[in-house]
């Protein structure tokens, strides 16, 4: 079997950002919204850098105007997500674009999104679980907001809290009191760290947010203290290797750490993060590291042992995933 027709688990995706561009040109035909600026010639989204990523991202997601319409999304996710092999998603979910962060209106629209994937999930064979996400660049009163959403419709499906956006805004500890709302409500916990942030933000998210996953979290190749840390803790990097190459953290996937954060024993995934935005997929990836690592069946293998071990669903779900891993 190729390395790329295995089934996969995938624990670091935006739900947004998974958003085809060829979905969203039309969303924005119908709605008579002009996203030309954000359009490139052959029809991929175009950006510069990180931060007009940021910007692009936001005026892409402004065509997704009301629960249907994330109801359309996810079934278009959903739908090429299986088609990669993905048995598993957790998808990054921002209550800030799905009402505003109004808990009445997010209630709606996570009632489509949940509905539409329950349905893809019979038809489909595909898992889907939301993490909710604040925006760090929204600053920290708006993650509270963001946060309450979360803790108000925590339960089987809403399962974790995660935390996006532009780590140069502020620090993680600035968002503590919403991760605290989160926790107590019995969600599990990640943040974006260690891409542009660097090792620092890994501490910070450990010692300030103490969460158990980290999303990239690549940077702590440069801080030997904190790959031990993260070894000893067992904190699972939600690594998206493509995503890395593409915005110009590595210049070229041989030079990024993945491999070498996984021989020093830390716990790391594959996942893709925006594929669109980045020109990937599951397959694409496991291409890519196939070919630049050497990295065989029992290599991937062990990598969706630890994303089905490192999931936040619950222990059933869990146990249903493991088998899918298992049949072939």
């Amino acid at each position: 079997m190729s390395v790329m027709d295995l089934p996969k688990v995938e624990l670091h995706l935006h739900h947004e950002g998974a958003a085809p561009p060829a979905f969203i040109r039309q969303l924005a035909f119908e709605k008579k919204v002009d996203l030309s600026r954000i359009i490139a010639d052959d029809g991929s989204y175009a950006f510069e850098n990180f931060v007009h990523f940021l910007q692009v991202y936001e005026a892409a997601t402004s065509v997704l105007q009301s629960p249907e319409d994330f109801a359309r999304l996810t079934r278009a996710i959903l739908e090429q997500s299986a088609e990669q092999g993905v048995v598993y998603c957790e998808s990054f979910l921002s209550p800030d674009f799905c009402g505003g962060g109004d808990v009445a209106a997010w209630r709606e629209y996570l009632q489509a999104i949940q509905e539409t994937a329950l349905k893809a999930e019979a038809d489909l064979g595909i898992i889907l679980r939301g993490i909710v996400t604040p925006v760090r660049h929204f600053g920290p009163e708006q993650a509270k907001r963001t946060a309450l959403c979360a803790a108000e419709t925590a339960g089987d499906w809403i399962v974790g809290l995660g935390m996006g956006g532009d780590e140069g805004q502020g620090h993680q500890g600035d968002f503590a009191y919403a991760f605290d709302m989160a926790r107590e409500a019995g969600l599990r916990l990640t943040t974006h760290a260690g891409e542009f942030g660097g090792p620092d933000s890994v501490w910070e998210a450990i010692r300030d947010l103490n969460v158990e996953r980290i999303g990239h979290g690549v940077r702590a190749i440069e801080d030997s203290k904190l790959i031990e840390e993260l070894v000893a803790r067992q904190i699972t990097l939600e690594v998206c290797p493509g995503s890395n190459v593409v915005l110009g953290l590595y210049p070229s996937l041989g030079e990024h750490p993945i491999a070498r954060l996984r021989d020093a024993g830390v716990r790391v995934t594959v996942s893709t993060d925006d594929p669109p935005f980045f020109h990937t997929t599951m397959r694409r990836e496991y291409d890519m590291l196939s070919q630049t690592f050497g990295w065989d069946e029992s290599d991937f293998r062990a990598l969706n042992q630890t994303a089905a071990e490192a999931a936040f669903c619950d222990t059933a779900t869990k146990e249903r995933v493991m088998k899918l891993l298992e049949t072939s």
